[in-house]
């Protein structure tokens, strides 16, 4: 198995030229001995037989918190290893119709150890981001409804100008890679909340999850588009390909949405996310899509942003009308979460969308990135 990816995949998928952005990390000799770990049979039964792994894996882990959240300048190294390994606990919670022997460990004690022990450092230091004491003198509705509006078509950034009026034909396919992390697969974190009583908000987020899958026609759903369009640019559709091309602020937003959707005391935090999520998506897939008819695309290797603009731009509202401001009137003491929830989606969403183009960027300025698509 690669030390890299979850599962294992074909070489001429992974280019050495892309695995080689992994090796580079003073953290991958430690990435890979965490590999053998979460693969090995009844791990916690035999916890005594990997003694020497864990001490030299624990010892990573403890040095990697401190070099990614108590230095003023976080490692970009620390935050990569970080997210990666909490990336592959979580995505034990996934079925991928893949070997069943990856999931020995799935209720692992020590695996669960670990990620705690990641994400009480990461969620501190992500909440210290933010000012949340002054959610509380706000008026909730109010500031939602203003959010809804300034979010819902916002000014071009520079980022924004450059994927719609400069990245070239590789960048574009770069993106797509990158990208092709979430899109292929709808890790969806919609289908984890969904249990439980019914009530009208629970039903505008059924409406949402069954769009977002095709109302249960595989040729609908979102990931057959997005599949699609890496095929029409001779790009793999085997999931994880290109996971070693992730930023960690990537990698971030991911594993976030793992722990909000998981931990059901974070229900109000994920809804005001997901609200954030829908509003904001028509304005990047815009984006997205004006690049590709800049490069006279065919309308197979756009269609996916297409599709994603006309219905999140219903699904935004949904979201604001039908969901956060009803939940303010059930949670009227707990409902500034809904905008903890919303600016945290937004600040990490920014923090990922400009570390993806600073990477294509740079990529296409040194003549850099590296070859990618199918062999």
């Amino acid at each position: 198995m690669h030390g890299s990816l979850v599962a294992p995949l074909p070489t001429q998928l992974m280019p050495e030229a892309i695995a080689s952005i992994v090796k580079t990390n003073p953290y991958y000799k430690a990435e890979q001995t965490f590999s053998e770990l979460i693969e090995a049979e009844n791990l916690d039964q035999r916890l005594n037989q990997f003694e020497e792994q864990i001490r030299y894996f624990e010892t990573a882990l403890s040095f990697a918190l401190k070099e990614a959240y108590d230095q003023a300048q976080g490692s970009d190294a620390a935050h990569l290893f970080l997210q990666r390994i909490l990336y592959r606990i979580n995505r034990l919670n996934l079925f991928w119709y893949d070997d069943l022997t990856h999931y020995t460990n799935e209720r692992s004690t020590y695996l669960q150890k670990v990620r705690n022990e990641i994400e009480a450092a990461w969620q501190a230091w992500e909440l210290k981001q933010i000012d949340t004491e002054a959610y509380h003198s706000v008026d909730l509705k109010q500031a939602l409804l203003d959010r809804y509006q300034t979010d819902l078509d916002p000014e071009l950034s520079e980022d924004a100008l450059y994927l719609r009026k400069e990245m070239p034909f590789e960048g574009y396919r770069y993106l797509l890679a990158i990208t092709s992390f979430d899109g292929l697969v709808e890790a969806s974190r919609l289908s984890r909340i969904l249990g439980g009583a019914a009530n009208e908000v629970q039903a505008t987020l059924t409406k949402v999850l069954l769009e977002e899958y095709g109302n249960g026609r595989l040729s609908r759903k979102h990931s057959t588009f997005f599949a699609k369009m890496m095929t029409e640019l001779s790009l793999s559709t085997q999931p994880e390909a290109y996971f070693d091309l992730v930023p960690w602020q990537a990698l971030a937003t991911t594993n976030h949405n793992f722990l909000l959707t998981e931990c059901k005391r974070h229900f109000l935090r994920y809804n005001g996310g997901l609200a954030y999520f829908e509003v904001a998506g028509p304005s990047a897939y815009r984006n997205y899509l004006a690049a590709a008819q800049r490069l006279q695309l065919s309308e197979g290797a756009m269609g996916y942003w297409d599709l994603h603009i006309k219905e999140d731009e219903r699904h935004g509202r949904w979201m604001i009308e039908n969901v956060t401001l009803p939940l303010v009137d059930m949670y009227p003491q707990q409902a500034w979460q809904l905008l903890l929830g919303y600016d945290q989606e937004k600040l990490m969403g920014d923090r990922a969308g400009a570390a993806i183009v600073a990477m294509i960027r740079h990529g296409v300025e040194t003549e850099s990135l590296p070859a990618i698509g199918l062999e």
